[in-house]
């Protein structure tokens, strides 16, 4: 089994080595694994249950003071499985696989997702707070109100969709470099892939927003030829399918390595954003990143 996580583009912790020993576990932990569907699972599931990353515990909050999770999961075959919008889930990944193995469907969002969630036996009740966070959310001062004061506000606040997001943290007391920490794995045992993408959403964003990571072909995506996951700009990856971008050139013959880089490369020119993206195809694994920095681990076993 080859497995390759990443914990997220954005900018650099101040203490990286504790975040990349949990890294490093869970690439290990995925590498273990009895089929690469199993090992994206096994992976981010340990980092879900990090508070180091913006996954799981310690997700970000909305405007309205909830944390919602949202998750995706692809196999080489095609099959899909996402959820989204989801308070009190840690283990979203475990619900976007129960969506691809137990529904018909590619993606279940918000209360509808959660009580499916819970009819599979995860648990959906999860306090996903830090101390950081609730100490950040109540310096963020987020007005009370309709949904139109708080659009009105996040609008003022992040200036668009594309605000730079060192901003973002500045102006709302996001945790410092943990606005793009999504997680992902994609994994490889001989010809047969999986990724998976999760994440805790964007820093105040409006109640209810969903990013890139569940929508299939933008935070994750899988083909014969290989798998690959991303990170970031959330509205901005989903804009240009960073996923797909990437897993087609290794369907233009491109090897893993070359593959992140030019989808890194275009990704930038064409939006300007930052993001990050792991790509693994049968002959290895590559990652690329125009953020400050994206710590991943690999392991071969």
């Amino acid at each position: 089994m080859q497995v390759i996580v990443h914990g997220g583009a954005g900018g650099v912790p101040d203490d990286p080595d504790p975040r990349q020993a949990v890294l490093d576990e869970a690439a290990g932990r995925g590498a273990s694994a009895a089929t690469p569907l199993d090992a994206v699972e096994s992976a981010v599931r340990v980092l879900e249950s990090s508070p180091r990353f913006n996954a799981g515990v310690g997700s970000c909050a909305q405007s309205d003071g909830i944390l919602r999770t949202d998750a995706g999961v692809m196999t080489g075959d095609r099959s899909v499985g996402a959820a989204s919008s989801m308070p009190g889930v840690e283990a979203a990944v475990s619900v976007a696989r129960s969506v691809l193995e137990e529904t018909p469907h590619i993606l279940l969002s918000g209360v509808h997702a959660v009580d499916f969630a819970a009819a599979q036996g995860i648990d959906c009740e999860v306090d996903l707070w830090t101390d950081s966070t609730r100490e950040r959310f109540a310096d963020a001062d987020v007005p009370e109100g309709d949904m139109a004061a708080q659009a009105r506000w996040v609008q003022e606040t992040f200036g668009g969709a594309t605000a730079d997001p060192d901003a973002e943290q500045e102006d709302a007391g996001a945790p410092a470099g943990k606005d793009h920490d999504t997680v992902g794995a994609v994994a490889r045992d001989g010809e047969d892939f999986a990724a998976a993408t999760s994440t805790g959403g964007r820093w105040l964003a409006l109640a209810g927003r969903v990013g890139d990571v569940p929508q299939v072909g933008s935070g994750f995506y899988c083909s014969p030829a290989g798998g690959a996951s991303a990170t970031g700009a959330g509205e901005d990856i989903a804009r240009v399918t960073l996923s797909r971008r990437a897993v087609r050139y290794l369907e233009d013959g491109m090897d893993a390595q070359a593959a992140a880089d030019r989808a890194i490369d275009e990704f930038g020119e064409l939006t300007g954003a930052s993001a990050g993206v792991i790509v693994a195809d049968r002959d290895g694994t590559g990652s690329a990143f125009n953020s400050d920095g994206m710590q991943t681990a690999v392991v071969r076993e």
